[in-house]
C-alpha cells in the first residue's frame, strides 16, 4: 500500500515537474521569439550584407577639392552628471574609430557652463571642441576658453551672448519644441540615436530589446544597436522648410555617454548590488541558495568586490561609429572645423554600415565647383554630381521635395530651376533601402 503511494506520488511529482519545464520552456519561446529569430536569422543575414557591401569599395569617380574630415557632434565626458568617461578614454575611442575632431557638450555644471574646464585643441592627432548642452536645446561651440555661460538666462539673451562672443549655436533634440525663430541659430541636429531610444514605447523595451540585449547584445551588438533607427521625417522636414528662406546647417548627434547599462558587484555582506552605468543605484539584493548557484553557474566563484556582469548597451567606441558628422575643410584645426561648421559644408553619414569617407556632392559649370552650404548661380552648363565610394541610391531633392532618382556609384543632372538642393544616398541591405548619408544643400541661384 505504502508502496504504491510513494509511485504515484513520484508519478505525479516526474509528470507536474514536466508540465512546469515545458510551460517555463514556452514561456521562454514565446518571449524570446523575436530575439531568437534576430540571432540565427536576421542578425547573421545583417552582418553578411554590410561585409558583402564593404568589399564593394572603390575611390568615387568625383573629387570637390575639399579636405574631408569625420568626427563627433554632441558627446559627453565625466564633467556631466550622466556620463563617468574621462577625456583620455573618449581620445582612445576617436582614435580607434578614426574619428579626427569632436564637439564636446557637456551638461552645466551648477548653473554654468565654464569653457575652461575641457580639453581643449589637438591632442594626438583629435581635435577636441569645448561645448556644452544647455538649456533650451542650446549647444554653442567656438566661444573663448575664458567664457563661463549662465544656463539659466533667457534664451534670447543668451543667444545673443553667445553671438556676440563669436560662437556657434546649434540646437540638441531638434525633435523637442526650440526657439526656431533666433536670427543667431547657425543648425541643427537631424539626427540623434537619443532621439530613436526615446521615441520606443515600454512594450517594445520590454518584450523585444530587452530579451535582444540579453541573448544577442555579446553576438551581434552592431546589429542590435542598429535595430533601433529610425529616420527622424519630422526634424528633417523642419529642416528642409527652414532652409528655403535661411540657412541651417544639419548635423549628427551621436550623444555619447557611456551609461545605458547594468554592473552587478558581490558585497562584503555577500548581497548582489546592481547599479547603471550613470552610475545610479538600481538596489541590493539578498541571494538564497537558488539565485546564488545560478549566479555561480553562470559568473563563477562569488568573492566580496567582484564584478559579476556588466551589460553596456552604449559603449563610447561603438557609439562614435554610428554615424558621423563629415566636415570639407581647409585644415584639420578647430578655426577650420567651426568655418565650415557654419558655412553648412558638412553631411551626415552612418559609418556603422559603410565609411562614407569619399562621399562628394557638388555643383560644377565648368570653371566654378560649390559644394554643400555653398551658392553657385544657375548656367546652362551647371550640373550636380555626386559619387560614392559603394553602389547606392542617390536621391535629389529640392526644398524638400524629391526631384530625381539614381542608382549606381556616380551620377550627373542637370537642375533647371533656382532653388536649395540636397542628396540622400540610401544602400540597399537585406532587401530593403535604408538611409545611409544625408548632405547639407547647395543654393542655386
Amino acid at each position: 500500500m505504502t508502496s504504491s503511494i510513494l509511485k504515484r506520488t513520484l508519478k505525479w511529482t516526474i509528470y507536474s515537474i514536466s508540465i512546469l519545464i515545458v510551460l517555463i520552456l514556452i514561456a521562454f519561446l514565446f518571449l524570446f521569439r523575436n530575439a531568437i529569430y534576430n540571432r540565427y536569422v536576421e542578425f547573421p543575414r545583417e552582418k553578411q550584407a554590410w561585409e558583402e557591401l564593404r568589399r564593394q569599395y572603390q575611390p568615387p569617380a568625383y573629387d570637390d577639392g575639399w579636405n574631408d574630415y569625420a568626427g563627433v557632434c554632441h558627446s559627453h565626458s565625466e564633467l556631466s552628471h550622466d556620463s563617468q568617461v574621462p577625456f583620455e578614454e573618449i581620445l582612445r575611442a576617436l582614435k580607434q574609430e578614426k574619428r579626427q575632431f569632436i564637439c564636446m557638450s557637456d551638461h552645466c555644471d551648477e548653473g554654468k557652463a565654464d569653457y575652461s574646464k575641457q580639453w581643449r585643441g589637438e591632442h594626438d592627432g583629435v581635435i577636441f571642441i569645448p561645448g556644452y548642452e544647455m538649456n533650451y536645446g542650446f549647444m554653442p561651440w567656438g566661444l573663448p576658453t575664458d567664457t563661463v555661460l549662465d544656463c539659466k538666462k533667457d534664451p534670447q539673451s543668451l543667444a545673443k551672448e553667445i553671438h556676440e562672443k563669436g560662437g556657434l549655436l546649434f540646437f540638441a533634440h531638434s525633435e523637442e519644441p526650440r526657439e526656431w525663430q533666433l536670427p543667431e541659430l547657425n543648425g541643427m541636429e537631424i539626427y540623434n540615436i537619443h532621439t530613436n531610444f526615446k521615441s520606443l514605447d515600454k512594450k517594445f523595451i520590454l518584450y523585444k530589446l530587452a530579451p535582444n540585449i540579453i541573448l544577442n547584445l555579446n553576438k551581434y551588438h552592431e546589429q542590435l544597436l542598429r535595430s533601433i533607427f529610425s529616420p527622424l521625417t519630422e526634424v528633417i522636414k523642419r529642416w528642409d522648410e527652414m532652409n528655403i528662406s535661411r540657412k541651417i546647417v544639419g548635423i549628427a548627434a551621436n550623444d555619447c555617454h557611456q551609461n545605458t547599462g547594468f554592473v552587478g558587484k558581490i558585497t562584503p555582506q555577500g548581497t548582489l548590488y546592481v547599479e547603471d552605468t550613470s552610475p545610479h543605484k538600481i538596489g541590493e539584493y539578498k541571494l538564497n541558495f537558488f539565485s546564488r548557484l545560478l549566479l555561480r553557474v553562470l559568473f563563477g566563484k562569488l568573492e566580496p568586490g567582484k564584478t559579476v556582469f556588466h551589460v553596456q548597451l552604449d559603449p563610447y567606441p561603438l557609439m562614435v561609429r554610428y554615424v558621423a558628422t563629415h566636415v570639407l575643410a581647409h585644415d584639420l584645426s578647430e578655426q577650420s572645423i567651426l568655418e565650415s561648421l557654419k558655412e553648412g559644408r558638412v553631411f551626415v553619414g552612418f559609418e556603422m554600415l559603410a565609411e562614407t569617407t569619399g562621399f562628394v556632392f557638388f555643383a560644377d559649370d565648368g570653371n566654378v565647383k560649390a559644394v554643400c552650404g555653398e551658392r553657385i548661380p544657375l548656367t546652362p552648363n551647371l550640373s550636380l554630381k555626386m559619387a560614392s565610394p559603394y553602389p547606392c541610391k542617390f536621391i535629389i531633392y529640392r526644398h524638400g521635395i524629391a526631384v530625381q532618382e539614381h542608382e549606381g556609384r556616380d551620377f550627373e543632372w542637370k537642375p533647371t530651376e533656382q532653388g536649395k538642393y540636397r542628396v540622400e544616398a540610401q544602400l540597399y541591405l537585406n532587401k530593403k533601402w535604408v538611409p545611409w548619408v544625408y548632405t547639407n544643400p547647395i543654393e542655386i541661384f
